[in-house]
């Protein structure tokens, strides 16, 4: 029975709060990465010189990736209820830090829109950049396209994060950027290509238009569950085992493919090969 309820303490996430300190920095992070995002993404749809869809979906791809950047390392840099849904459901965050992290997200996107509301014209502010599906796309094929947008995204997060890939972690953010940046300029004008749910609540919040909102919840998170269940149980990398090579220098190394290799010896090598280059 204990080992059972430290089993559930530990997928509840009771041993977080321990670390209210930490913990409370990451919501922070993430409520600040998706006001970001929001905020800067918002204000590139209502520019005074008004821009077109290419600079739209660059705005939005690049400000996810230098967010990530700065913030990543403080809460993993989820900035997005699909990207925490996904990682939720494969067990790599809690259930209390997955919903402190979604609170975080949608309050900072609301008071991005409320500061792009602000500063910008009354006159210029329109739908102040709101997803909305084009009149020719149903909610059902709104849903499909936005499961597709949260799908690629959740999917090429968790290969940039695979711990059996860890070069993939470099190029992390740009990665990512350039993820949202194509779901913008493949979609933009049929559902808005939202792609994070938190970002069209924000908009949304602002100007009390909440027609078909729903679809940007259901599309993204259940693309984003998919898509993390298919990497992490079906797609990931091997482990990997680092192994001297006869006739090479001590220096050297070679990588060799195991498949049944042990989660708690990769830690240990990779430690060693972290001190080994420090």
């Amino acid at each position: 029975m204990p080992d059972k309820r430290s089993r559930v303490n530990t997928l509840v996430g009771m041993n977080e709060l321990a670390r209210a300190g930490d913990l409370g920095k990451a919501v922070v992070a993430e409520a600040l990465g998706t006001l970001f995002i929001t905020y800067f993404g918002i204000m590139s749809c209502i520019a005074l010189v008004p821009g077109n869809l290419v600079q739209i979906s660059l705005c939005f791809g690049f400000v996810v990736m230098v967010s990530v950047q700065a913030l990543g390392h403080v809460s993993g840099g989820n900035l997005n209820p699909a990207v925490t849904c996904g990682l939720l459901i494969t067990g790599r965050i809690t259930i209390i830090r997955a919903a402190l992290y979604i609170a975080a997200q949608c309050l900072g996107a609301i008071g991005g829109a409320a500061m792009a509301k602000f500063f910008t014209p009354e006159d210029k502010v329109g739908d102040l950049g709101a997803t909305l599906l084009n009149p020719s796309i149903t909610p059902g094929q709104g849903v499909a396209i936005e499961f597709m947008l949260g799908f690629v995204l959740v999917f090429v997060i968790f290969g940039v994060i695979d711990p059996n890939k860890p070069d993939a972690k470099i190029v992390a953010p740009l990665a990512i950027g350039l993820t949202v940046a194509v779901g913008h300029l493949s979609c933009i004008d049929s559902t808005g290509s939202s792609m994070n749910p938190a970002r069209s609540l924000g908009s949304v919040a602002m100007i009390n238009k909440w027609d078909n909102h729903w679809v940007y919840w259901v599309g993204p998170c259940m693309g984003g569950i998919v898509a993390a269940i298919l990497y992490q149980f079906v797609l990931s990398a091997p482990p990997q085992e680092y192994s001297q090579v006869p006739g090479e220098s001590s220096t050297e190394v070679r990588i060799k493919v195991l498949p049944d290799e042990s989660s708690s010896e990769m830690k240990r090598l990779g430690k060693g090969n972290e001190n080994s280059n420090a």
